[in-house]
């Protein structure tokens, strides 16, 4: 096979850095990998992206690049989570289609599917009803980014495909209170309560909604998997193949934080969705599936935190 340049776009974040982590583990004359912070190409400028990918002319693109966030996020600045994804996708599928990149993998969102899809969710649920308010402006910017890839290989027939990760978690996750989601902030909750000896952690929601939750690392791997295996129109799912509740996590991540008092559900704010779990059978059929378990990796979570976040 020959030398491959691949650029992951969103190397820093969550996401990207599994990414980066999992293709360093590969031969090292099978690839070559590159990288760009914000300081040498701002995503969301069409200019820069252009210039970026003329100079160094990748032969596959994995977009794993996204501004993201949990529901409080998504409500306060939906403006932001809209455009910022659109420009970002917009950018860069459409910069790699210009550049002559004939391979891209695009990162999208269980959340495009419907709130109220058949469960497990398929892929062929896309677009057949009403998604959750709460998270809307985020997946309808992720819904554009996988009908930009459809679209590029219906007209130009490059070959751009979209994985469908569930809710993930691992190191360099967000672990601010006011942007994250469920699970580091659950983390970030149970270590500061521990700290100061809190009685109780309060806990959004009832408790009784149901997520699937994949570990980033395997999320890396379910992309590259991807990347030399599939190459289908469309959308194809990345889970864990199980779910669980909200109440249930909880106690899982108050155990390994070493958390002993009480849990408060505060039904007065939003559940989301009541249960969203995705169908990975095709992916399964394929050859892949997820290695590390919900509890080992939240300690890993965990142990990341206390190492690069914890005041």
């Amino acid at each position: 096979m020959a030398r491959k340049k691949i650029w992951v776009a969103g190397h820093t974040g969550m996401v990207g850095s599994a990414i980066v982590r999992a293709l360093k583990d590969r031969a090292r004359d099978a690839i070559e990998l590159v990288t760009a912070d914000r300081s040498e190409v701002d995503l969301t400028d069409r200019d820069k992206v252009d210039h970026w990918l003329a100079k160094q002319r990748p032969d596959i693109v994995i977009l794993a690049a996204a501004k993201v966030g949990g529901i409080l996020a998504n409500d306060t600045f939906p403006a932001d989570f809209l455009f910022q994804n659109l420009a970002i996708e917009t950018n860069v599928i459409d910069g790699a289609h210009k550049a002559n990149v004939d391979r891209l993998v695009f990162l999208g969102s269980s959340c495009i599917y419907p709130k109220f899809a058949s469960q497990p969710i398929q892929e062929a649920s896309l677009l057949t009803g009403s998604l959750e308010p709460t998270n809307e402006w985020y997946a309808i910017a992720k819904i554009a980014g996988v009908k930009m890839c459809q679209a590029y290989r219906k007209q130009h027939g490059r070959r751009y495909i979209s994985v469908m990760p569930c809710n993930l978690y691992g190191p360099a996750d967000n672990f601010d209170l006011k942007s994250s989601h469920v699970l580091p902030a659950l983390i970030r909750k149970f270590h500061e309560a521990k700290e100061k000896g809190a009685p109780a952690v309060e806990v959004w929601g009832t408790g009784t909604p149901l997520r699937e939750f994949l570990h980033v690392d395997d999320l890396a791997r379910g992309v590259i998997f991807c990347m030399d295996h599939y190459d289908g129109y469309e959308p194809i799912n990345c889970g864990a193949g199980s779910d669980i509740s909200i109440r249930q996590l909880a106690e899982i991540i108050a155990e390994v934080v070493g958390f002993e008092g009480d849990l408060v559900f505060d039904a007065t704010k939003p559940d989301g969705t009541p249960k969203k779990l995705m169908d990975s059978s095709r992916i399964s059929a394929l050859g892949f599936k997820s290695e590390v378990s919900l509890k080992d990796g939240v300690k890993s979570a965990y142990l990341w935190y206390l190492a690069n976040v914890k005041a």
